[in-house]
């Protein structure tokens, strides 16, 4: 029994190092286990879509896909109109020579003439506190709708035939868009004595609301300068009644004893006119006109024998063609 006991342990003892030797030579990678992936940090948030095929977006389509649009570098430079077509379909049914005439006159009509308009705005007899008065203002001028030569022309006088003040204007008028015009010209005073020749420069035009507003600088040949600044308004109460106020102010820069001016506020006038358009171009109107000297011009007045104020009832017309 013992030898039966002894053969079996080193039988035993020879066969362990035999399988123990042939388990480590074998190859244990095909049961290697898969390794788990590492959970996702807080920085880097877990995409639902992983593992998905997610078709890329469609490209926005062209509405003017097929239309051949024009290049922005075509060799014409920015802000500079395109050459004036030549290609002109009329000239497909009439002749090229009568189509050119045709258009030669309509660019004429419409802005290429020349045009001319005189208007007495202001043609009355003043009725008033002592010797009645006359006085006229009005205008005539020729050109176009930019460029115009007017004549301007304003005074009074007394009904025994003492005319007080009188002058005429030659201005070159600019139009610097549809509303306002630069004036630049002459001024030449007739009377009062003695005479005065003036360079003037101004703006006229027609303001917001439809008022006509005019403002000039003068600064004649003896180095004196004044402003004046005239306004009106039409205010149509029917078809052919119209109610018109104005107004002037005139203001000297130094006085001139010789012309009773003083510096300063010179003088304002004030009117009131209702007229009746019987047509477009001939109105008859009453009114009242008031004017007042202030400062040293009303002092030079009253030494003239003259009263600083004066209030008139005036009846007139006003045409123009």
């Amino acid at each position: 029994m013992k030898r039966l006991l002894a053969a079996a342990a080193l039988l035993v003892g020879i066969a362990t190092p035999a399988i123990a030797q042939d388990h480590g030579q074998m190859d244990h990678s095909v049961h290697q286990m898969p390794q788990a992936e590492a959970a996702p940090t807080a920085a880097e948030p877990v995409d639902p879509h992983a593992g998905h095929s997610v078709p890329a977006p469609a490209e926005p389509v062209n509405p003017h896909a097929g239309h051949t649009m024009p290049a922005s570098d075509d060799g014409v430079p920015k802000g500079v109109a395109p050459p004036v077509p030549t290609d002109r379909a009329a000239e497909a049914f009439y002749d090229p020579a009568t189509m050119a005439r045709a258009r030669a006159a309509m660019l004429k009509e419409s802005g290429g003439m020349t045009f001319s308009k005189l208007m007495l705005d202001r043609l009355e007899y003043r009725a008033q506190k002592g010797a009645d008065g006359y006085a006229w203002e009005g205008e005539g001028w020729i050109g176009g709708d930019i460029n115009r030569l007017a004549i301007k022309s304003e005074g009074e006088g007394d009904v025994d035939g003492l005319l007080e003040s009188a002058e005429l204007q030659a201005l070159y008028s600019r139009a610097i868009d549809p509303w306002w015009n630069l004036v630049a010209g002459v001024r030449q005073d007739f009377r009062p004595q003695p005479q005065r020749t003036y360079a003037t420069i101004g703006i006229e035009g027609l303001a917001p609301y439809w008022f006509e507003l005019e403002a000039q600088a003068f600064l004649s040949d003896k180095g004196d300068a004044h402003v004046r600044v005239e306004g009106s308004y039409d205010q149509r109460i029917t078809q052919r009644l119209v109610l018109q106020p104005a107004a002037e102010v005139n203001i000297a820069a130094q006085d001139v004893p010789e012309l009773g001016i003083g510096s300063g506020l010179s003088t304002i006038e004030l009117g009131l006119r209702l007229r009746y358009e019987l047509a477009r171009e001939f109105a008859p109107y009453v009114g009242v006109h008031w004017e007042r000297s202030f400062g040293d011009t009303a002092r030079y007045a009253r030494a003239a024998g003259e009263g600083a104020s004066a209030t008139s009832l005036v009846m007139g017309i006003r045409f123009w063609f």
